[in-house]
């Protein structure tokens, strides 16, 4: 195995200063072969860390000479980038540390939408910082900036440019297709989105960076970033968990195989498998909540937090009381020795 973490060629846009403003990698690599690294270092002198290096075409067709024996495909895409009007980068990490440039953070949002790390699985601290944010238009990013002109320039020339959207973040569909999913409105899965295979995601459902879906999976509502859906669940209109992403420590908010979250509902709690929160109903962790055994009678109120990871849960609120209330199919003494074991 490498010691290298990732490795991509990438084609980018610039604004008018220099600055990157998005890179798309068609052929990310993650742990490439040692051999790959050292044709970087012949082509480009690359000599370790992690490193942006923006190279034309000379050093593209000696780089695709090193690489042909090694991996075609790799040297069919830098072959392929030596006539780029676009500006070309190769993108090394050596390590999975806190990205310093737009290039970097844009790779590590591939791998996850490529599925070669799944989220909470990569180093994105720091990254707002890197990612400009951009006008995304049917001619490709624009500066915020410079908008107004190209604006202008298109009427005058008898086209029109089309801003779909003001963002840090573009959507995924403009850079990779995962294989074996459906999207009914792709402005509504960002970049860095991890979808499993066999996943659909309908005309309301959302999928924000650093979250996503395992495998099969009908997505309805929102997944937020930190967010994992497990395979075969079902997660209706209006689904809002959250996770942080702060570099003391993730908070993974994640749903196991088999749940159903209904419409408008939300958790801030981790679900087990086969897990069901009804229409409406928000638990976090601070929810008080009544847990009633196979019988229907009350055990014991806990918080959310209490409940956390469980399976075979059904989440509901009275209609008389409008008290919380968490059905499961134990019987009294299995929920009380399971609550005063967590506690």
């Amino acid at each position: 195995m490498s010691n290298a973490f990732a490795l991509a060629i990438g084609v980018g846009t610039k604004n008018s200063k220099g600055e990157w403003l998005e890179v798309f990698y068609s052929q990310p690599l993650l742990n490439p072969a040692d051999s790959l690294i050292e044709a970087t270092k012949s082509a480009f002198g690359y000599d370790g860390g992690n490193q942006t290096i923006e190279a034309d075409g000379g050093d593209l067709s000696a780089f695709a000479d090193a690489l042909a024996e090694l991996d075609a495909t790799q040297a069919g895409l830098a072959r392929a980038c030596i006539e780029s009007e676009q500006p070309v980068v190769i993108t090394v990490l050596e390590t999975d540390t806190q990205s310093t440039s737009t290039p970097e953070v844009y790779l590590k949002l591939h791998l996850l939408s490529h599925r070669l790390v799944k989220p909470h699985g990569i180093n994105l601290a720091g990254m707002f910082g890197l990612l400009p944010n951009v006008a995304w238009t049917n001619q490709g990013a624009i500066d915020l900036a410079e908008l107004p002109a190209a604006q202008l320039d298109a009427r005058l020339n008898g086209a029109l440019l089309s801003v779909n959207s003001v963002d840090k973040f573009p959507r995924m569909t403009d850079y990779v297709v995962p294989a074996g999913v459906r999207i009914a409105d792709t402005s509504r899965v960002r970049l860095g989105a991890y979808i499993g295979e066999g996943t659909t995601i309908m005309h309301e459902g959302f999928v924000n960076f650093n979250a996503g879906t395992e495998g099969v999976s009908m997505v309805e509502g929102r997944i937020s970033a930190g967010v994992v859906v497990g395979n075969g669940s079902d997660l209706g209109g209006g689904c809002s968990t959250m996770g942080t992403l702060s570099g003391g420590g993730n908070i993974i908010i994640s749903v196991g195989e088999s749940c159903l979250i209904g419409a408008n509902a939300g958790i801030g709690i981790p679900l087990g498998d086969r897990c069901t929160v009804e229409a409406g109903l928000y638990i976090t962790s601070g929810t008080k909540i009544l847990v009633l055994d196979d019988q229907k009678n009350v055990v014991e109120t806990v918080k959310g937090r209490d409940l956390a990871g469980k399976s075979d849960l059904l989440f509901r609120r009275d209609s008389i009381s409008g008290a919380v209330q968490c059905v499961t199919n134990k019987s009294a003494i299995q929920l009380n020795e399971e609550l005063h074991a967590h506690n």
